[in-house]
């Protein structure tokens, strides 16, 4: 595999985050991944990493934050990770999440969090190998909002 690359992310990698999203089940177009990222990228507290190999082909994704939590305080925690399937296993999921792991100690961050579902196996192995030790397993619940666009005030 190609030398590969870690930066920030930027608008115009809204089509190919967008590409590799889907392939873990989660669908979005390109406009809407623009969008995300054009309120994401101005949030300081937000981290937003592309993995690029050879000449602008990203292969990877990871999206972090600093989280304060009432009950435990200031940590990291990896958003979302995607690597492309034929960059698997080279290192690339490991280089973004040492850069986040390198931007949140800039930050004073001594806690590092990451959620998995169940059903993605390989990750759980993934996160293992990198030191992460599973503290709890746990449902997730999400109830949709009505929109507030057209209500009068």
């Amino acid at each position: 595999m190609e030398q590969v690359s870690i930066r920030r992310a930027a608008r115009a990698d809204a089509g190919r985050i967008a590409a590799l999203s889907e392939t873990l089940g989660y669908p979005a177009t390109p406009n809407a991944i623009s969008e995300r990222l054009g309120r994401l990228l101005v949030r300081p507290e937000e981290l937003v990493l592309v993995a690029e190999r050879g000449p602008s082909q990203v292969v990877g994704w990871l999206h972090a934050a600093e989280q304060e939590l009432l009950e435990s305080g200031r940590r990291c925690e990896i958003l979302g990770l995607v690597v492309d399937a034929a960059a698997r296993g080279h290192g690339v999921g490991r280089r973004l999440v040492g850069a986040a792991e390198t931007w949140a100690t800039g930050r004073g961050l001594e806690l590092m969090a990451v959620r998995s579902n169940v059903v993605r196996t390989e990750s759980h192995a993934f996160y293992e190998r990198l030191g992460y030790e599973r503290t709890k397993t746990q449902h997730a619940y999400r109830k949709r909002q009505a929109s507030p666009r057209g209500r009068g005030t």
